[in-house]
């Protein structure tokens, strides 16, 4: 995937150096950008923004200021790069959440470190979920499979929501995002209620999340999540919805469906010392014992509490 690489400067001076530096680099792309042009290249979400400060006829801090006040950009990494010396301006820079001042002349080697540094960097958090911060697939696989091999006793609980594709029928995708974001929250909050240490959620994607604690008060955790979920969950629904206990959807032949309002099932695998040599062996009794819990109407956990 190129990586497209804004540089923005009045006078064109950098973008060959930047091209010349990174020749056999086909990973990244680089664009020149004008500062009267920055409206129109924001629109296209850049991987990285580089701004030679030097060659520019606007206030930097006021670009960044602009850049960062967008939308789509507020997390597009900033470098900027300038003679300027003085401590007060580059503070008064950095305070804008840029992520790096560079001040000139600028080491070759230096910069283009920096930007292939900065590219792994955002790499890994990629694996982190954009909506809810939490940790993805690739922690979550490395998390168990470190729980399995120190050979102690852990729990994993796998949750998701009920009705959740009727309730994004009915609101839409981003009070969805909204349900999706609380759901994060709660959990993460009642985890660590009960577990100061050794506790572990992410977010497996969609409306599915797992998390892995000691096996101690695995029950009162699940209680506390659903408990604590019933209670809030309330909020994201109007007020004929709540009254009649139900959301109503129109299915592909315009029939009127009934779904109960959103509820959240858990899934309970206890992991003895041995039980589990690999991680698919925890999921398909995970996939097994959520089901059990999915087939209670209403939030439910289920634990399977098979032993060896």
């Amino acid at each position: 995937m190129t990586q497209e690489i804004y540089i923005i400067d009045d006078d064109e001076s950098s973008l060959p150096i930047f091209k010349e530096l990174f020749k056999d680099e086909q990973e990244f792309k680089f664009i020149g950008v004008k500062t009267e042009e920055i409206d129109v290249a924001l629109k296209n979400i850049p991987f990285l923004i580089v701004i030679n400060e030097d060659a520019i006829d606007r206030d930097v801090v006021d670009v960044c200021k602009k850049i960062r006040t967008d939308e789509d950009n507020k997390i597009t990494p900033i470098i900027v790069v300038s003679s300027n010396s003085d401590r007060k301006h580059r503070l008064r820079v950095l305070e804008e959440s840029v992520e790096y001042y560079i001040k000139k002349p600028v080491d070759p080697n230096y910069l283009y470190y920096t930007i292939k540094n900065l590219n792994r960097l955002l790499n890994i958090n990629r694996r982190i979920s954009a909506l809810t911060g939490l940790p993805g697939n690739v922690q979550i696989h490395a998390e168990l499979k470190k729980r399995i091999s120190n050979k102690g006793e852990f729990s994993v609980l796998y949750l998701d929501l009920d009705n959740f594709k009727a309730y994004n029928d009915v609101y839409g995708f981003l009070k969805g995002d909204e349900i999706i974001e609380f759901t994060a929250k709660t959990i993460l909050k009642c985890v660590h209620k009960f577990y100061e240490d050794g506790a572990f959620v992410g977010h497996i994607g969609g409306d599915d999340f797992v998390a892995i604690v000691p096996s101690i008060n695995v029950d009162e955790v699940c209680q506390e999540i659903i408990v604590t979920f019933d209670k809030e969950v309330t909020k994201f629904f109007t007020y004929d919805d709540l009254e009649r206990g139900y959301i109503e959807v129109a299915n592909r032949k315009g029939i009127i469906e009934q779904f109960p309002l959103t509820s959240i099932s858990i899934g309970v695998v206890i992991g003895e010392k041995g039980r589990f040599s690999n991680i698919l062996e925890i999921g398909e009794i995970g996939a097994q014992v959520k089901h059990v819990a999915k087939s209670t109407m209403g939030s439910c956990y289920a634990i399977d509490r098979r032993q060896l």
